[in-house]
């Protein structure tokens, strides 16, 4: 699953905004979960995600005008992918506000 969320800001505050509200990510799950954030380059965000019985691997690109996630949803959750993608684009224009 691939999550476009477009924005109107520079890189830089769009890193530092995820970098200090990432502990809330794990919030906006609904049943709750936990969120490990790791940044291999300024520009990628990974994550480990525990949520719903599953382990996901998330990544998050920042681009000019957009930050992307992609995440491979296991066959269990793969029928629910409009409702998740919906809940992310709506977290994610949260977490960059």
């Amino acid at each position: 699953m691939r999550v476009a969320i477009p924005h109107n800001l520079d890189n830089d505050t769009v890193r530092n905004r995820l970098k200090s509200k990432s502990h809330e990510i794990g919030d906006s799950i609904p049943g709750g979960g936990a969120v490990r954030t790791m940044w291999p380059s300024d520009d990628r965000m990974e994550m480990d995600i525990s949520a719903m019985g599953q382990n996901l691997h998330a990544n998050v690109d920042l681009e000019p005008g957009q930050v992307v996630l992609t995440v491979d949803l296991p066959p269990a959750l793969s029928f629910i992918e409009p409702m998740i993608s919906g809940a992310i684009r709506q977290q994610g224009q949260k977490l960059l506000t």
